[in-house]
């Protein structure tokens, strides 16, 4: 159950309807958003009444600023005469004509000069053509005279704007009964908003202006009203008081820069005024705060749905680590952003629109045909947020990654002088494009180059020991510039230096051990053979004759061992032995060799233990130089093995090749390294008095290497552990006997 409800949490189904919850929470949270806005607005969830709230200071503030608009019209006898138009009014208009008369007056006196020239260019045209002698007439700039009604530059401001005044006398006044006109017009306008207000009555007085929309009550009379506010001066008198607690109230209430408030103003609410009113608030409250409840389910649905595409978007199980990307995510981010901040300008252009052509009904699909191709751009991005490639999937990064990797190529496989020409030619494009921030980019190219002089030092530094003797010296650059490649070099020189100096040591230290162990392990039986011809000149018994002749037989043989394993040792080494690669069954050749040496094993009382697969294992080797490496190795067990200990054979496949493992208890404590072992004359006994010559392993090593294989040794303890690596030959050709 558990890894069915797995699965199906990253199936198809699954995402495809979270996809879909998702876009109709969001349109219902807009549709819902809007609703509420196109009809009042959220605040009015918070309100605690009518009177607490925005709506009545808003309608009371239409109110009184239509009321403020009559106190300065005062009445329609005072527009016509003129009475409501300020002299700034006209002034801004006088102003805006005089500016009409200087730009015409300058168009006229082009025309002017235009037509001037031309009439006296035609008279040169007709003495040219007479072939008059005379020399044409000289044009020049003259003053014309004073006209009326133009824009003279020669005379003052002041006198200019006399000649306008005169010109546009006609205009003037028409702007100023325009002006009487627009305050007529909005006068009436105002009364006629005022009278629609049904349950309104209001009072003001403005100076010896007394104005009133019913039989004149007294104060009083006024507070019998459900609402009224009476204002006198900087007095106020509302009800219910607890209008003065709303937090806009100020608004409304008279202040010290209101100069046309007037100086009496009282007004009284009927409950035919506020009855509709405070029903429509209630009705708002309660569409608002239902819209609340439901917004809030959706955008927990909405966030919910879509916390789980972005867990699920892009894998098929909860353990798929990898991110699936389709044809729609090779879209580059960038233009996918852009995309995206389209389409959210593109919904409040047309959302705008519909608003206010009253056509809501169309921003339900077309928010959910943007929302649906948001989303799905939105989840492509979070595929590659989880896939590390945000940033890298762009147009922008895509193309100044390959123009900055191309550089960079070019300048890390150059040469220096390419690399000096892209530096030359790079730098200048680089202040070039860089201007606007000039400075930080010199700053940079400065703090580059100290750094390039520090490496430069560092490296000068480090030749200099160096070439004093201090084999030791690192020079530590990082980076892969030219600096850091020629410290690298350097390092390599004097880590060569230091390992050429330990061989040339360890090479002395080898020729001192080789002549030492050579001249002991030849002269014990060449001793051996000089004291005995010396007792046989003198002997003149023949049972003792006999056994001196013995005893000269075995050292001769032993310095013939010697001086053969020498020789032997010297060809291998030197890689003068020739060798005829053949394609060896290596179990044959182990069984056949292992009967050979089968009195030598029991002889030793050794229990040998050979492990190796039912299936033949063919190795691309010189079947006589291999046993002899083998031989070696038994003989090497023959003389040191411990009497009666078990000698373990291992063959194993290693894949590419073959690997032989020997594995035994030594007779002697080793308390040497493997290396030292391989060295030559090396025994594991120190004492040498073992029969061995000290060049088996060497040799094996030799004969091995020149079979394209490998030889190791391991010791641990009493333990010695010999393995020999040789590659499989995977021909069908057939095999040639075993050497």
């Amino acid at each position: 159950m558990d890894i069915k409800s797995r699965s199906f949490s990253h199936s198809l189904i699954a995402k495809a309807l979270a996809f879909v919850l998702v876009i109709f929470c969001f349109t219902q949270v807009v549709t819902l958003v809007l609703n509420v806005i196109n009809r009042s607005h959220f605040g009015v969830a918070l309100e605690k009444s009518y009177y607490l709230g925005e709506g009545f200071i808003n309608e009371s503030n239409n109110i009184i600023s239509d009321l403020r608009s009559l106190s300065r019209y005062k009445s329609e006898e005072n527009i016509l005469a003129g009475g409501s138009v300020s002299e700034d009014r006209l002034r801004n208009r006088i102003d805006s004509l005089y500016w009409e008369f200087q730009v015409n007056s300058d168009r006229r006196s082009t025309v002017s000069s235009n037509s001037t020239m031309n009439s006296n260019s035609a008279v040169v045209e007709e003495n040219v053509d007479e072939g008059s002698s005379q020399k044409p007439p000289s044009i020049s700039s003259t003053t014309s005279p004073t006209q009326p009604g133009i824009y003279n530059p020669n005379l003052s401001d002041r006198e200019n704007y006399q000649i306008f005044l005169e010109a546009y006398k006609e205009e003037i006044a028409k702007e100023k009964e325009r002006l009487i006109q627009e305050d007529l017009y909005y006068y009436q306008t105002t009364l006629q908003r005022l009278a629609s207000y049904k349950g309104l009555n209001y009072f003001l007085k403005a100076g010896e202006l007394e104005l009133t929309n019913h039989a004149e009550l007294s104060k009083e009379e006024y507070t019998s009203y459900p609402v009224y506010m009476l204002f006198e001066g900087f007095i106020q008198n509302v009800y219910p008081q607890e209008l003065k607690e709303n937090p806009r109230f100020y608004r409304i209430a008279p202040d010290a820069y209101a100069e046309d408030y007037p100086d009496v103003l009282y007004i009284g609410f009927e409950d035919e005024f506020l009855k509709p009113r405070i029903a429509e608030w209630q009705e708002d409250k309660e569409v608002a705060n239902h819209a609340l409840y439901q917004i809030a389910a959706y955008l927990a649905g909405l966030m919910a749905s879509f916390i789980y595409l972005l867990i699920v978007w892009g894998r098929n199980s909860k353990h798929d680590q990898e991110v699936h990307l389709n044809t729609l995510d090779r879209l580059y981010n960038d233009f996918n952003i852009v995309i995206c901040l389209g389409l959210i300008s593109s919904w409040f252009i047309l959302g705008f629109e519909f608003y206010q052509m009253q056509n809501a009904a169309l921003i339900y699909p077309m928010t959910l045909a943007i929302a649906t191709l948001g989303l799905i751009l939105v989840l492509s991005l979070v595929k590659h947020i989880k896939n590390k490639t945000l940033l890298k999937h762009t147009l922008v990064y895509t193309i100044f990654h390959k123009l900055f990797s191309g550089i960079k190529a070019i300048y890390d496989s150059g040469s220096l002088g390419v690399k000096v020409a892209i530096l030359v030619i790079g730098y200048p494009l680089c202040i070039a494009i860089t201007f606007f921030m000039f400075p930080i980019t010199v700053g940079v190219a400065v703090w580059l180059s100290f750094k390039k002089v520090k490496e430069f030092k560092a490296i000068k530094e480090g030749v200099r020991r160096v070439k004093d003797g201090d084999l030791a010296t690192m020079i530590n650059i990082k980076g892969k510039g030219e600096f850091a490649q020629l410290a690298g070099d350097i390092n390599s020189i004097t880590d060569g230096l230091n390992k050429a100096v330990e061989n040339e040591i360890k090479s002395e230290r080898l020729k001192t051990e080789l002549i030492t162990n050579v001249s002991h392990d030849i002269r014990t039986p060449l001793t051996s053979i000089i004291t005995y011809v010396d007792l046989l000149k003198t002997e003149e018994d023949p049972e003792k004759i006999k056994d001196y002749v013995e005893v000269l037989e075995q050292k001769s043989q032993r310095l013939k061992v010697l001086t053969d394993d020498l020789f032997e040792a010297a060809k291998a080494s030197s890689g003068d032995i020739p060798v005829t690669f053949e394609r060896i069954d290596i179990v044959s050749l182990l069984t056949q060799g292992l009967g050979e040496v089968d009195e030598k094993i029991q002889e030793r009382g050794l229990d040998f233990k050979f492990n190796y697969p039912r299936e033949r294992m063919w190795v691309k080797a010189d079947g006589r130089l291999l046993w002899r490496a083998i031989e070696n190795l038994l003989s090497n067990i023959f003389k040191y093995a411990l009497t009666g200990s078990r000698v373990y054979i291992d063959l194993e496949d290693a894949g590419p090749g073959v690997r032989l493992t020997i594995k035994n208890i030594s007779a002697y404590e080793l308390n040497i390294s493997s290396t030292e072992l391989m060295e030559r004359f090396k025994r594991g006994d120190e004492s040498r008095s073992s029969q061995g010559s000290g060049l088996g392993l060497s040799i094996v090593t030799s004969l091995i290497e020149i079979q394209k294989g490998s030889f190791t040794i391991e010791v641990d303890g009493d333990l010695f552990k010999a393995t020999i690596f040789l590659y499989k030959d995977d021909s069908k050709e057939t095999p040639l006997s075993p050497q």
